[in-house]
């Protein structure tokens, strides 16, 4: 199996949907079941999608820390996307939307991005905290609402 999407079936996602449909700046998380269910979290940003794999359910409470893995970017017509990645592709398997919405970037840094989320099932306050140097690994939970 390719580690890629072919660029085949990106062009098909670009023909299929319209950014211009999009509320800017794009939040999503899709569900999706690949060879191993997961998450995928995706924040719009520079004309992409930063995006992460959640390996387990995104954290809707304070106190729950959920892995994000850091995987490439993707195209941002790819966040109404809801169906099948064909055999063959990288991430085969069925994507369904697990919440939308837009966000607001409240503070950023090469290792940490504070934002304000108004999705449709996440709201509030989240964080992502790069925790190793040069690894994809990150961590993704809910703050406490900010206090003036």
């Amino acid at each position: 199996m390719s580690n890629e999407v072919s660029e085949s079936f990106c062009q098909e996602i670009v023909k299929q949907y319209e950014k211009d449909n999009l509320q800017r700046p794009v939040y999503v998380i899709q569900e999706h079941h690949a060879s191993h269910l997961h998450w995928d979290l995706r924040f719009e940003e520079d004309g992409a999608l930063k995006s992460w794999a959640l390996p387990k359910p995104p954290p809707k409470t304070e106190g729950q820390k959920r892995l994000a893995v850091s995987v490439p970017d993707h195209l941002l017509e790819y966040a109404l996307f809801e169906g099948e990645i064909p055999e063959g592709n990288y991430g085969a398997g069925t994507v369904t939307i697990w919440d939308k919405g837009t966000f607001e970037t409240e503070e950023k840094t090469p290792k940490k991005w504070i934002l304000n989320i108004q999705g449709e099932k996440l709201q509030g306050r989240y964080c992502l905290l790069h925790f190793k140097p040069k690894e994809k690994n990150w961590l993704f939970f809910k703050l406490s609402k900010k206090t003036q």
